[in-house]
This record gives structure tokens, sequence and C-alpha cells, in this order.
């Protein structure tokens, strides 16, 4: 198993996309890249105040989908072109970031932007970064999608980007 890390607004979107992919065997949210000792709250991130990005940590098998395979999906299932933002979340806590847990991740990473850059018609913001330490978030907010299909941010946001998943990636999909 290898470990990709990334943070491309609220986690509940991307970690509901991450659990769809074959080759992803576990995706745990929680809160990475802070400047402030200790084990944060959701509600400390969410206040923009410690420099944590919302990401999510996905342990993968590198035999059935590789790393740049994961960011290509990571980088067109979100805007890596808005600056600390998507759609109406904003704060530096909801950033487009990869987390590189090696040198060899950070330059697949660079690479992966450089190729996607003429896909996009504004520049891409996302940050290329060193992990940090990973704090898992608050148990409520994993698997937050499946358990709450029904509640209103999941059916306005997340299920529309689950449906371009489908539409762009169907054969990356594990079986339904």
């Amino acid at each position: 198993m290898e470990v990709l890390t990334v943070g491309g607004g609220c986690f509940w979107c991307v970690e509901a996309i991450f659990n769809q992919i074959k080759g992803v065997e576990k995706v745990v949210s929680g809160y990475m890249g802070g400047t402030v000792p200790g084990t944060p709250t959701y509600r400390e991130v969410c206040s923009g105040l410690t420099g944590h990005a919302e990401v999510i940590q996905v342990m993968y098998n590198p035999e059935i989908i590789s790393y740049e395979e994961l960011l290509v999906i990571f980088m067109t299932s979100h805007d890596p072109t808005t600056l600390n933002r998507q759609g109406a979340d904003v704060g530096t806590q909801y950033r487009s970031v990869i987390f590189y847990h090696t040198e060899e991740q950070r330059a697949r990473a660079e690479q992966v932007i450089e190729e996607l850059k003429p896909y996009f018609e504004s520049p891409i913001v996302t940050e290329v970064s060193p992990a940090t330490t990973f704090h898992a978030a608050e148990e409520y907010h994993q698997n937050y999608y499946e358990n709450n299909k029904q509640q209103m941010y999941c059916a306005a946001v997340i299920s529309p980007k689950l449906t371009k998943l489908r539409k762009l990636y169907a054969s990356k999909l594990k079986e339904q």
C-alpha cells in the first residue's frame, strides 16, 4: 500500500470521490499543513486560524491504480484554479493542495500539474507541499457522504461531483 494526501475543498467531497476508485483501500478525512501545535478540531480548522487544510489520506494499491492516475482524478474533480476556495467554501482550509510523502511523489505531482495546465483556462494554483502530521478528523466526518446522502450539501454539491466522476472515469470505479 502507498499513501496519497490531498485537499480540494471540503473533505466530504474528496472522500466521496476516492471511496469510489478501484485500488483505493481506505480513505480518512482529516487535517494537515497547520502551524498550531496539538490536534486541531473541526471548529478550529474552520476558523482558518490554524493553517490546516481539510484533506483526505488515501491508502491505495499501486498495482491497481497509479499515483499519477489518482492525481488526475483529484485535479479534475475540483477546481484547481481557485485560490483558497471551492464553490461556497472559502478560506485557506479549503485550498487545493497535494501533500507529498517522498521526493518522488513531489516530482510526479509537479509533472501531473504541468501536463494538465493546457486543459484549464486559468492558472492552476494547487500547492505541492511536504506532508506534515496528519490528524484524522472527528468520527462523524468519516464516510460523511455515505452516511448523509439526503443532507442538502451532499445532494447539491457531492452528488454532481460523483456523476461527473462516473462519466469521466467509469473504468476506474469499483463495482457497485
